[in-house]
């Protein structure tokens, strides 16, 4: 289960990912925002972020103008390691390197297609289980 998060800016970039998750059968459960209506970004990053900290999802992702807001709002949640992602290369080490378990973006800095390719990188890369790469999400943990 994926746990999806946004604000007004990030909604029309979620409703990309959405049709993306749809189509390629992954469940998810859309904790909002429902539109393009003002709302406070932290709301949501933290509402994704204690479903995934609960393990009420495996992960999330959160969307908003920038990813930078949301993504700091997701971290404050402890066991939460969002990474903010813009491109493919940093979505592919985040999850090898940090087990990464949220990915943020910024619905004002890419577009539809980067995103969807973001996402499909976060979600089929595996932790690498590196000895070096455990020590440190441990010493993240801690």
């Amino acid at each position: 289960m994926i746990g999806l998060g946004c604000d007004q800016a990030g909604y029309e970039l979620m409703q990309e990912v959405k049709k993306y998750l749809d189509e390629k059968g992954y469940e998810y459960k859309d904790y909002g925002t429902y539109s393009t209506d003002s709302v406070d970004y932290p709301v949501y990053g933290k509402k994704v972020a204690h479903a995934v900290a609960a393990n009420e999802c495996d992960c999330g992702i959160l969307i908003c103008g920038t990813g930078i807001g949301i993504s700091i709002a997701a971290n404050k949640v402890k066991g939460i390691r969002a990474a903010l992602c813009h491109d493919c290369f940093s979505a592919e080490a985040t999850r090898q390197h940090n087990d990464a378990n949220i990915l943020a973006m910024g619905g004002r800095v890419i577009g539809a297609g980067l995103a969807v390719k973001i996402v499909e990188i976060f979600l089929t890369t595996p932790f690498s289980g590196i000895e070096r790469h455990e020590k440190r999400v441990q010493m993240l943990e801690d």
